[in-house]
C-alpha cells in the first residue's frame, strides 16, 4: 500500500466530489507526471478504479429524472465495443516505450479536450440561466424537451469516445458531452450531465474489464488509488453545498491544460507563456460572453442546480 499515493488519490476524490469531473482526466496525469508510473498502466489502474466509483453519481441523476435512457442506449452500444478495443489498440501499437509514449501523447490531446469540455459545460449553464430568466423555457418543465433521437451519429460519438477511453482512460465525460451538446442543442445542462454520467458506467467498465485482461492492471497501485478516492468523493460530496464550484471547475481547466502541455511535451518557457496569457485573457472573454446573455458581467452568489440536487441526494 503506498500512503502517499492514497493521499493524493484522496485529494482527486475531494475534487471529483465537489465538480462531478476530473476523475481520469486528474487521476492519470498524476500517476505519470508525480509517481513516475507507465502511461499504460496508470490507464489500467485509474479504469478499474473509476469503474468502482462511477455508478454514485449515475444513481443521483436517475433518481432525479435527468437521465436520457434512449441516447443512453445508443451511445452503449457504440461505446461499449469501442472501449474495449481501445485496450486491444494500445497494445497492438507496440510495446515498452513505443506505446508509452504514444499513449502519453494521447493522454495529453484528450485532456486539452477535457479542459474544453469544462468551459463547454460552464457556458451550458450561463446559457440556460439566461433563458430561464428571459421566460424563454418554462422554470419547471413537466417532461424533457421534445427532439428526435438520432441513432447513427448517436452511436458513432459513442464509438470515438469509447475508443479514447480505452486508450486513455480521459473522455468519458468530456468528449461525449461535448458531442451530444451539438447532436442535441435542446437538452438541458442537466440532461446533458446526467445522460453522460449513466453511459459512463457501462463504457468505463468495458474499458477496465480490457485492461484487466490485456492491459497492465497493478493490484496495488488500483488498491491504493481506491483507498484514497472513495472516501474522497465522499467529503467532495459533502462540501460541494458550501464552496463555489464554478471557482473549483476554473481550476481544475486551468490543472487539466497544464498537464496536457507539459505531456505533450511543450517546454516549460512555452507552457508558463500559455497558461500566463489564459489567466489574463479568460476573465474578460467570460465577462463579455455574460453581457451577451443579459446578465452582469460580475455574477452574483448563484447556486449550482447540479451541486444542490448531489448534496440533497
Amino acid at each position: 500500500m503506498d500512503w502517499t499515493l492514497a493521499l493524493a488519490a484522496l485529494g482527486i476524490g475531494v475534487v471529483v466530489g465537489l465538480t462531478g469531473m476530473g476523475g481520469g482526466a486528474l487521476m492519470t496525469p498524476m500517476l505519470v507526471l508525480f509517481f513516475g508510473v507507465p502511461p499504460l498502466a496508470a490507464v489500467s489502474s485509474d479504469l478499474v478504479a473509476s469503474a468502482v466509483m462511477k455508478p454514485v453519481g449515475s444513481f443521483v441523476h436517475l433518481r432525479h429524472g435527468t437521465v436520457r435512457m434512449d441516447l443512453v442506449r445508443w451511445l452503449c452500444v457504440g461505446s461499449v465495443p469501442a472501449a474495449f478495443a481501445g485496450v486491444l489498440v494500445a497494445r497492438a501499437l507496440g510495446h515498452g516505450g513505443n506505446i508509452d509514449e504514444l499513449i502519453q501523447k494521447a493522454l495529453g490531446v484528450a485532456l486539452v479536450i477535457a479542459a474544453a469540455g469544462l468551459f463547454v459545460r460552464a457556458y451550458l449553464r450561463l446559457a440556460e440561466r439566461a433563458r430561464q430568466r428571459d421566460g424563454r423555457r418554462a422554470a419547471d418543465p413537466t417532461g424533457p424537451p421534445t427532439m428526435n433521437v438520432r441513432p447513427a451519429p448517436t452511436v458513432i460519438v459513442g464509438a470515438v469516445g469509447g475508443l479514447v477511453v480505452g486508450m486513455t482512460s480521459v473522455g468519458s465525460g468530456s468528449l461525449i458531452i461535448i458531442a451530444l451538446m451539438a447532436l442535441y442543442p435542446t437538452l438541458r445542462a442537466s440532461e446533458l450531465v446526467g445522460t453522460d454520467l449513466v453511459q459512463a458506467v457501462p463504457l468505463v467498465a468495458s474499458a477496465a474489464l480490457g485492461h484487466i485482461l490485456f492491459g497492465d492492471l497493478k493490484i496495488a497501485l488500483t488498491v491504493s488509488l481506491l483507498v484514497g478516492s472513495i472516501p474522497g468523493a465522499w467529503i467532495g460530496a459533502q462540501l460541494s453545498s458550501r464552496l463555489p464550484g464554478a471557482l473549483i471547475r476554473r481550476a481544475l481547466a486551468f490543472v487539466l491544460l497544464a498537464s496536457a502541455l507539459k505531456l505533450l511535451g511543450t517546454s516549460t518557457t512555452a507552457t508558463l507563456l500559455l497558461l500566463g496569457a489564459l489567466l489574463l485573457l479568460a476573465p474578460p472573454v467570460w465577462m463579455l460572453l455574460r453581457h451577451r446573455h443579459g446578465l452582469p458581467a460580475m455574477p452574483r452568489k448563484e447556486p449550482d442546480p447540479m451541486v444542490a440536487s448531489s448534496a440533497r441526494a
